[in-house]
């Protein structure tokens, strides 16, 4: 994506007295066996921009999907648990609609006053949602006057009411607080970066992190490579890595991009050290190896205390730091020290003035198990989002916001 420009528009400036504003909304939130909401971290992101709007006497009707319904109604995919957690946030009653385009909501919509919320049911209960239809994200537009997307996480999918719809607002189309500050935040990382610049990329497989990688060489200083993706880069190198996780096909994309490093005069630190064991299994036993070194029986589950903290020392030298991707399998009680480590080491350097953003499902919950949340920078909400956009993809909801 290309650095930020005048066609950013957010919503600072814009007069929402007596207008009908549509919000796309993330409320895609975990729910328990009982269908009630475990986080509600996505609902709470929402608040500050729907209340922007009811503040300044618009009205608000809000779009969002909830999981991955085969098609049609599903009641384990249905929005009704969100709206008493919703409510209870903006200290108001939500008027929920359950049939997406039937006279009723064409009723609601229609005679809103000033200060009401609207609900719509998931969006995906309608297969021409996924399919960007735009008949579809017409007959979205016509409930409202203003359009805002406020959704980062959904804003790589060129979805109807994500992209397409965007199309039907003309000079009334915005970026919502929580996906501006999205884009702001990951801007600094990717555009103005202070020196030394370190990105710490983990995760299973370097497959699913060769565009990152290749985007950021020539925007870093320090590339640390951990988790089991770590053991590819360890095999192109020529160490012995047992049963560890290899992806054979991807040794000569490694060997590529180390060669491209050494020519960008980029460090790179792999684990020197690794927590191996006999069995993918918090049962199994386990020890301490050399990285290259690992006997066929075993297998490297996290990174080694030297390791440790060697990347430690490296982000506490660092100036700007992005974090992708846990070190090793941390869910696992024996096997999440590596990660702690480097959470613990993202915190301290960003109290000691470093800018610091984490992002992505894995490292995310690392920060929250840790408590680490308010000692980093920025969290992104954004998983693939994130990840598209420090690719250098075009994100089809920004885009679409962004060109008229």
């Amino acid at each position: 994506m290309p650095k930020l420009n005048e066609n950013f528009r957010t919503i600072d400036n814009v007069n929402f007295k007596d207008k009908k504003v549509l919000i796309r909304v993330d409320f895609n939130v975990p729910l328990d066996q009982n269908r009630q909401i475990s986080d509600d971290t996505r609902i709470r992101e929402s608040i500050p921009t729907i209340q922007k709007v009811l503040n300044a006497g618009g009205t608000v009707i809000l779009m969002s999907h909830l999981g991955r319904p085969k098609g049609g109604y599903e009641q384990d995919y249905s929005l009704t648990p969100i709206v008493p957690r919703l409510s209870k946030l903006l200290g108001r009653n939500i008027i929920f609609t359950r049939d997406l385009f039937g006279q009723k909501t064409f009723d609601v919509c229609n005679n809103l006053k000033s200060g009401d919320v609207v609900l719509l049911e998931n969006l995906r209960f309608y297969p021409e949602e996924e399919k960007g239809d735009k008949k579809f994200a017409k007959q979205l537009a016509s409930l409202g006057d203003i359009y805002i997307n406020d959704a980062f996480a959904t804003a790589h999918r060129k979805h109807a009411s994500t992209a397409t719809i965007a199309e039907f607002f003309p000079g009334n189309k915005y970026f919502g607080l929580l996906l501006a500050s999205e884009l702001r935040n990951l801007n600094k990382i990717l555009h103005e970066a202070k020196p030394p610049f370190t990105a710490i990329i983990g995760g299973a497989k370097v497959s699913t992190k060769i565009s990152i990688i290749r985007n950021l060489i020539s925007k870093v200083d320090n590339l640390i490579i951990g988790g089991g993706m770590a053991f590819t880069f360890i095999k192109a190198f020529g160490g012995e890595v047992g049963g560890s996780l290899v992806e054979t096909d991807r040794i000569q994309d490694v060997k590529d991009m180390v060669q491209e490093m050494m020519l960008k005069g980029v460090n790179l630190y792999i684990p020197t050290d690794a927590i191996i064991a006999d069995g993918f299994s918090d049962e199994a036993n386990f020890k301490e190896s050399q990285a290259d070194d690992i006997n066929s029986d075993w297998m490297g589950l996290d990174i080694g205390k030297k390791t440790c903290r060697r990347f430690a020392e490296i982000i506490n030298k660092s100036e700007t730091i992005l974090w992708n991707g846990p070190m090793g399998v941390f869910e696992l009680p024996n096997f999440k020290q590596g990660t702690k480590a480097i959470a613990i080491a993202v915190a301290s350097a960003t109290i000691s003035g470093s800018f610091s953003l984490v992002g992505g499902g894995d490292s995310v919950a690392a920060i929250n198990m840790y408590n680490l949340a308010d000692q980093i920078s920025y969290v992104s909400t954004g998983g693939g989002a994130m990840l598209e956009y420090i690719e250098g993809r075009e994100l089809p909801g920004v885009a679409a916001i962004m060109n008229d």
